[in-house]
């Protein structure tokens, strides 16, 4: 439903409209576009893929329909390298190498590994002088990222660090990677360049094998929405300036769509924004929560449209409409490459009633009636379906309520040589040197580093070591678990069986030094708060850190998260704070 929301806030005149990607997708979005100028999210391997980096991600529990075909990639003798704190399901199910990084380090480990290739002479040579920008500078800036002092940062061994940078090099190379792990710490940004770095300069882009950018698809994902359904050129041109985050974030106001809500606490404060309209919003998703319901509180009107009543979030608004689950809702048409699919509703129960209905209802009363068909759900949905060329009619009578539009020609590789990466159709990428940039003219024009430097994370360890011997653990929020998407089904009550209390994942070792056993209550805590939770205690989780599921309403880890937000992308630390556990007495 991001689409027709993008829709109503751009034809009401507002370019705030922002989702929960501030917090998820929209970092690794921005750093495809810096490097790339084209999203690049990576995926699992191919027949032609000789390694797969799995680098932050656990497919076993993010996307468990992906683990058939990696297990076969495994038994034809893909070569499997993990990058992960934890040693997950994904982990010992594929084999392979297993980097335990420390938490935040990732953009140390991607340069160390680039000083290996660099130095090594292992780098496509021909691929990087013909479509890389920025490979010299980046060569005197990795030159002091060795092995040796990377295994001091990420507390790697050096030869693994060497061991891993070869394999990346001996392509082709593959990577999966999520959309949060790598960017959710104050330099997550610059982390992910850097591994986006590596495929550049082994040449792994859009090669058989590779890091692959997929064709066109009949439309774009739901999170994307179609560009001319969404109205995003009034956006760039006459709401661009109003935007409430555009002087915080320049380079994410020029390249991301959607507002990055981290600050809506100042833009509040500061009457930017005065009156929001939230469909699924949670004041849980952010850290600190509680300023986020205070804002919410503080604005001239707020409403919002959800399954269930949540007080934690419905306490703070003036109006709550009850929404249509997905089995009661028309829209949206799902997209999967080239085919289109529209789901066959039943009637909604109750009050409840589509997002998009309601959508389109809003945008009518505003006065938008031609934008939004008079509400008319089918019409409105039609819009949207005019970019496939296809209708909601046509999709009801079609086989499974799907059709497919083949492309006109097989795959290609390789679509940068032939012009299918740019808007103008010149060879190259719709970067401003048209090459992949290691070094950004974008960020440099923005006051911003160019290169994807790497910094400690501000609260860690290493930065903070008078404050880490009071808080010794790492503190990484937001892994899933198989059983649960967030909060969204937490209120399911066969569903919260599997998993009834809030749990935190606790290194055997520590635990031991800590007196702490299976099932014990305990107290994570640090300067921004205390809470209670149940303590699992394995070896799943590496020596000083401590692994916590989020979403628990009245356990809520997100306040233990402090607002040290990413400069360029605005993104929180939820993957590398500081805490201590004790054990209940």
């Amino acid at each position: 439903m991001r689409p027709p929301l993008q829709r109503l806030a751009f034809a009401f005149g507002s370019p705030n409209f922002g989702t929960e990607s501030s917090n998820c997708f929209r970092s690794v979005n921005l750093a495809g576009l810096l490097t790339f100028g084209t999203l690049v999210m990576g995926g699992p391997p191919s027949k032609e893929t000789k390694n797969c980096f799995i680098w932050g991600v656990n497919p076993a529990y993010s996307a468990p329909f992906s683990m058939k075909g990696l297990l076969k990639s495994k038994q034809a003798w893909v070569n499997f390298v993990h990058i992960d704190p934890r040693a997950t399901p994904t982990v010992k199910a594929l084999g392979g190498m297993h980097l335990t990084i420390r938490p935040g380090t990732d953009g140390a480990l991607a340069l160390g590994m680039i000083q290996t290739i660099i130095s090594e002479k292992l780098y496509d040579k021909d691929f990087v002088t013909k479509w890389v920008h920025g490979f010299e500078q980046l060569k005197g800036y990795v030159s002091q990222f060795t092995p040796e002092r990377v295994s001091t940062i990420a507390g790697i061994p050096a030869e693994q660090i060497r061991a891993a940078a070869r394999s990346f090099a001996d392509g082709p190379t593959a990577l999966m990677i999520s959309s949060a792990p790598i960017v959710h710490h104050t330099n997550g940004l610059q982390n992910m360049r850097a591994v986006f770095s590596l495929v550049a300069l082994t040449g792994n882009f859009d090669r058989p094998g590779g890091v692959v950018a997929p064709p066109r698809p009949l439309l774009p994902p739901d999170f994307m929405g179609e560009p001319e359904f969404c109205f995003r050129k009034i956006l760039l041109t006459d709401l661009k300036p109003k935007r409430a985050d555009l002087k915080q974030y320049p380079v994410w106001a020029d390249l991301i769509p959607e507002v990055q809500m981290n600050r809506l606490p100042e833009y509040v404060e500061a009457g930017t924004i005065r009156a929001m309209v939230l469909f699924g919003g949670n004041a849980k998703i952010w850290p600190q929560p509680h300023l986020y319901q205070k804002a919410l509180a503080n604005m001239d009107f707020s409403m919002a449209v959800d399954y269930f009543y949540r007080p934690w979030t419905h306490n703070y608004v003036d109006v709550l409409l009850p929404a249509a689950t997905c089995f009661e809702r028309l829209g949206s048409p799902a997209c999967f490459g080239r085919s289109v699919y529209q789901r066959q509703p039943i009637e909604p129960l109750g009050q409840a009633r589509e997002d998009w209905q309601i959508i389109a209802d809003l945008g009518t009363a505003l006065g938008l009636s031609k934008e939004f068909c008079n509400g008319n759900l089918e019409a409105f949905i039609n819009e949207l379906l005019k970019a496939a060329g296809t209708t909601v009619e046509e999709l009801r009578n079609a086989p499974g309520s799907m059709i497919a539009k083949p492309p006109k020609e097989p795959p290609r590789f390789q679509k940068f040589a032939e012009g299918l990466l740019r808007k103008d159709g010149k060879p190259g990428f719709e970067t401003p040197t048209g090459k992949i940039e290691l070094y950004s003219p974008i960020l440099e024009k923005n006051g911003l580093d160019p290169l994807p430097v790497y910094a400690e994370p501000v609260e860690s360890p290493v930065s903070k070591p008078d404050l880490a011997k009071k808080y010794p653990l790492v503190l990484m929020t937001g892994a899933r678990v198989p059983f649960y998407t967030h909060s969204k089904f937490r209120d399911i009550p066969w569903l919260s069986e599997f998993q009834p209390e809030p749990v935190v994942n606790l290194n055997a070792e520590d635990a031991a030094a800590r007196g702490i056993a299976e099932d014990d209550y305990v107290f994570i805590e640090n300067d921004y708060g205390r809470i209670k939770v149940k303590a699992h205690v394995t070896k799943t989780v590496s020596r000083s850190v401590v692994d916590m599921f989020h979403g628990w309403a009245d356990q809520d880890v997100n306040a233990l998260v402090p607002r040290h937000f990413d400069p360029i992308s605005g993104f929180p630390p939820f993957k590398a704070g500081l805490c201590q556990v004790r054990k209940e007495t």
